[in-house]
Parts: structure tokens; C-alpha cells; sequence
């Protein structure tokens, strides 16, 4: 079984063991009649992930840590904002890649505490002569209401052609684990 599958099983696993019965991820409040209503909120989310990469790479893994600042609109339905810093480690002699990742994105909960989430942004390249790359990912993920959150993604980076850490193939798969809470 290739290392991809195998993390996105075991990610796949951990969020299906989650029993939807625990509390929900956004808030609610209740009127004197006891019908809930929806409260707008705002989060702030500080995480660390890891990944690795796809095969035809030249980097072996991925590290990072990231903020990522969530505003629900809807029960089921926030924009987020997400930005700090990653490292994807070079194979062989060649250079890594530093870069400082500014995303923006939507993320729907579905039912409950699971959820989806999509971003596009920049990367910022930290390296002399290195150039922004356009990023984009998707995955899934699970919030607790205590704050806790894990979520697996792809992000993939496109690169400029001219930059100093310019390689064709780049992009993770990563697990995010990261604490939650409201501003």
C-alpha cells in the first residue's frame, strides 16, 4: 500500500471514529421559546501540520505552522483566512523550499463538527530570487467543540518558472492538528 493511501486511511479513520453525537462546532444560543439561534462568530486556530509529498517530488516531506482566522456566516458555512509558515524538505543536494503561505477559503460543516475546507492564496518565497507561488488545497476535517481540530488536505503550489526555487512537481498531503477558540 503507497504511504499516500496509507495517510489518507488512517485520516479517513480517525475522522469516522468521531461519534457525530459530540457537541457541534458552531455555536448556538437558545430563545425563550427553546428554538436555537444561530450566533456569528469569530475564531482564531493555531496549528502545526506535516506531510509528504507525491512521488514524482523533489522534496521528501513537508513542516509548517499556521494561524488560521475562521468567521461563520451560517451554521454550516465559514470564511477563513489562513497564513504562516512552511518548509518542504529537499531530496538529495537540492535546496529546500521556505515560503510563507497566505490563504483565504470557505469551509462548510456539513452535519455536526465535520467538515470541508478549500483555500487559494499565495506562497510567499522567503529565499533570495525566489518567487510567489499560486497554492490551492482541499481536505476534510473534524472540530471539537472544546477546540481541538484535525483535518488531512492536498495543497499543491505552482510555481514561477523563473524563481530560484523554481520545481515543476510540488505539493503534500498533510495532517493538520491545531487548538481553536473564541475571539
Amino acid at each position: 500500500m503507497k504511504t499516500i493511501t496509507k495517510l489518507f486511511t488512517i485520516a479517513a479513520t480517525a475522522v469516522a471514529a468521531m461519534s457525530p453525537s459530540l457537541s457541534k462546532a458552531q455555536d448556538m444560543s437558545m430563545t425563550a421559546d427553546s428554538t436555537p439561534v444561530f450566533q456569528k462568530a469569530l475564531r482564531l486556530g493555531i496549528g502545526i501540520s506535516g506531510g509528504i509529498t507525491r512521488d514524482k517530488s523533489p522534496f521528501d516531506y513537508g513542516l509548517g505552522a499556521d494561524l488560521r482566522l475562521q468567521w461563520d456566516l451560517q451554521k454550516h458555512l465559514s470564511l477563513t483566512a489562513t497564513g504562516g509558515y512552511t518548509r518542504m524538505m529537499a531530496k538529495n543536494d537540492l535546496p529546500d523550499y521556505d515560503f510563507i503561505p497566505l490563504k483565504g477559503g470557505v469551509k462548510v460543516f456539513p452535519g455536526h463538527s465535520l467538515y470541508a475546507l478549500g483555500e487559494v492564496g499565495a506562497g510567499l518565497g522567503i529565499k533570495d530570487n525566489s518567487k510567489t507561488s499560486f497554492i490551492w488545497s482541499g481536505g476534510v476535517g473534524y472540530a471539537w467543540k472544546n477546540g481541538l481540530d484535525i483535518s488531512a488536505r492536498y495543497e499543491s503550489y505552482q510555481q514561477d518558472s523563473n524563481s530560484s526555487t523554481y520545481y515543476p512537481v510540488n505539493g503534500q498531503y498533510a495532517l493538520r492538528l491545531a487548538y481553536g477558540f473564541k475571539l
